[in-house]
C-alpha cells in the first residue's frame, strides 16, 4: 500500500497531541486534521438534541443530518462556533462513550478518510495511525506520565476558565477513567501501531516535543 503524506499522532488524553500536532502543521506549512473535536462537537450535538446513544433510530438521524467542520483552528457545528463549547469537562465526561459507540466512530473515520486523501495532514487521535490512516507516512505515539498529563490539563482549565472548577485529584482520577474507557473499548481501542514510534514527553518541554517531531519526520517520513 502506497504511502499517504499524514503525520499521526496517537496517545493518550492530555498528553498534548492536539497542541503538538498543531505547531507541527504550521512549521511544515502542513494542515491541521482535529478528529478529536469532531467527536467532541458530536457529544455536544448529541446532548442538545437529547439522543442517548442506545436510541439507535434517533442516532441515526442525528448522524444524518451532522454537518462538523473545521475552519483554521475553530471547529464548527453546523455555522456555530463551539472550538471552546467542546473543551468543557461535561463533553469531556460524555465523549468518551461517543467515541466508543462503533457508528459514531463508522460515520466519523469516513469523513475523515475523505478528508486526508489528498495528503499533508497532521492528525492527532487515538486510532489515526491504526484504523484511520494506516498508511501514514510518519506515526508516533505520544505518551507521558498520569500526574504529568493532570498537571497539564489542570493548568489548560484553570489558565482558559472553561467549564466546572476541576481539582488536580479531580483531573487525574478522569485522566484514569478516560484511559481505561480508551484501551477497553471495542471499537478502536487506544494501541500504539506496529510501525510507530514512541516518545515519553513527561519531562520534556512542548517545543522539545514539536522539534523531535519535526525532525523525526524529515528523516524518517
Amino acid at each position: 500500500m502506497s504511502k499517504l503524506a499524514i503525520i499521526a499522532l496517537d496517545g493518550p488524553s492530555g498528553v498534548g497531541k492536539s497542541t503538538t500536532a498543531k505547531q507541527v502543521a504550521q512549521r511544515l506549512g502542513w494542515d491541521y486534521l482535529d478528529t478529536g473535536a469532531m467527536y467532541r462537537a458530536t457529544a455536544l450535538a448529541l446532548q442538545r438534541a437529547g439522543v442517548e446513544l442506545s436510541d439507535w433510530k434517533a442516532l441515526e438521524q442525528e448522524l444524518a443530518s451532522l454537518r462538523i467542520d473545521q475552519r483554521g483552528s475553530r471547529t464548527l457545528l453546523g455555522e456555530e462556533d463551539v472550538s471552546d463549547l467542546i473543551r468543557t469537562p461535561e463533553i469531556t465526561k460524555l465523549v468518551t462513550p461517543v467515541s466508543a459507540n462503533a457508528r459514531v466512530r463508522e460515520v466519523l473515520v469516513e469523513q475523515q478518510q475523505t478528508i486526508g486523501r489528498r495528503g499533508g495532514w497532521v492528525v492527532d487521535g487515538r486510532d489515526i495511525g491504526t484504523v484511520v490512516f494506516p498508511s501514514a507516512c510518519c506515526k508516533i505515539f505520544l505518551t507521558a506520565s498520569k500526574e504529568s498529563r493532570a498537571r497539564r490539563r489542570h493548568l489548560e482549565q484553570q489558565t482558559k476558565r472553561i467549564g466546572t472548577a476541576m481539582t488536580l485529584e479531580d483531573v487525574l482520577a478522569d485522566l484514569q477513567r478516560r484511559d481505561h474507557a480508551d484501551s477497553t473499548r471495542a471499537a478502536s481501542p487506544l494501541r500504539q501501531a506496529e510501525d510507530a514510534v514512541a516518545l515519553d514527553s513527561s519531562d520534556m518541554t512542548l517545543e522539545a516535543v514539536v522539534a523531535w517531531v519535526v525532525q523525526h519526520h524529515r528523516e524518517h517520513g
